[in-house]
């Protein structure tokens, strides 16, 4: 037992100190992984010279409410018609993943159209390499907020006064990314880059919305962004 003991105290001592030669040879010889490093443990407020997007995301519910309406699915009163709409492949699932998250839904659920998944992928897609340039790695979104059911609506406009009987949330095209939670693979982010994490999403919706692939609403109450695919 003292042997075993013995030997993995040993082992683990020796892989500490090749782990740490590991980094350190990388750190002098390695440039990109010298820089990648020393980003991680910054809290240096870099200018990353973003332009300021979120306020160009102004559409009203009322310019593209019957346009969503159509492109989506009838409203459903329970989680069971939901479930049976995924069933007959009306919606898809949306789960978490490498370039998102999907957040602890209390007044939606976590299943969409299924060109609505692929635009919440474009857009993870999109940010993920935006930011990556910039250095900050591994980038990841929340989403806030999927298809409702109709009976959550009366629940929900008790702290939501967005919510309305004609939202897309009904029709399984609409969800919504907060802007306040975005994820980087950096220790500290700084208010810089909580900044430039935000315009950088929000560039990304607005090219999306220029090619005519989304509408999005800027909404500051909800601190996120609402999208809805067309």
């Amino acid at each position: 037992m003292k042997f075993r003991r013995s030997f993995l105290i040993a082992f683990i001592k020796k892989g500490s100190l090749f782990f740490l030669l590991l980094i350190s040879l990388n750190l002098i010889f390695n440039r990109n992984y010298r820089r990648d490093f020393f980003s991680y443990f910054s809290t240096r407020c870099i200018d990353y010279r973003q332009l300021d997007f979120s306020r160009k995301l102004n559409d009203r519910l009322v310019d593209y409410s019957s346009a969503a309406k159509l492109s989506g699915v009838e409203p459903s009163k329970t989680v069971g018609e939901i479930k049976k709409k995924a069933r007959q492949g009306k919606l898809v699932k949306v789960r978490s993943g490498r370039r998102y998250l999907v957040d602890r839904l209390n007044y939606s659920h976590p299943y969409v159209t299924r060109d609505t998944r692929e635009l919440i992928d474009e857009i993870a897609k999109r940010f993920r390499e935006k930011t990556s340039e910039k250095g900050l790695k591994g980038s990841q979104f929340i989403i806030t907020s999927m298809t409702r059911k109709t009976e959550s609506l009366k629940s929900l406009r008790k702290f939501n006064m967005n919510a309305s009987q004609n939202s897309p949330h009904l029709y399984g095209n609409a969800f919504d990314i907060t802007y306040k939670r975005i994820l980087a693979r950096k220790m500290i982010l700084t208010n810089c880059d909580k900044s430039f994490l935000k315009e950088a999403l929000a560039e990304v919706i607005w090219e999306l919305r220029a090619e005519k692939k989304c509408w999005a609403t800027y909404e500051k109450g909800q601190a996120c962004f609402h999208v809805v695919a067309r």
